[in-house]
């Protein structure tokens, strides 16, 4: 069932505040929406927003800094497997 973009925001927004200084929480769901945004775009019509995988890889590469979050939102949209690769050697090496 798909989600609206409000609806996706809501339930992101508690795993965000745990990840994003207070400030920043705002501007980090700002960018996932405009992530899903643009995923639409690349991916669609069918994806509608990021796919959980691929959230979970950029969220843990950007280690709670909003400006990595940008780098790596953009590059998971470019070519998400490169996401992954890095994400995959992260937590092969736990850091």
């Amino acid at each position: 069932m798909a989600l609206g973009s409000e609806q996706r925001r809501a339930e992101r927004k508690p795993r965000i505040e745990g990840l994003f200084a207070g400030r920043q929480v705002e501007a980090a769901l700002d960018l996932l929406h405009l992530m899903d945004m643009a995923w639409h775009d690349c991916y669609g019509p069918r994806e509608l927003e990021v796919p959980p995988a691929v959230l979970d890889d950029v969220l843990l590469l950007a280690e709670g800094d909003l400006a990595a979050l940008i780098v790596v939102a953009r590059e998971a949209v470019i070519d998400f497997r490169d996401v992954r690769v890095a994400a995959d050697a992260r937590r092969a090496t736990g850091r």
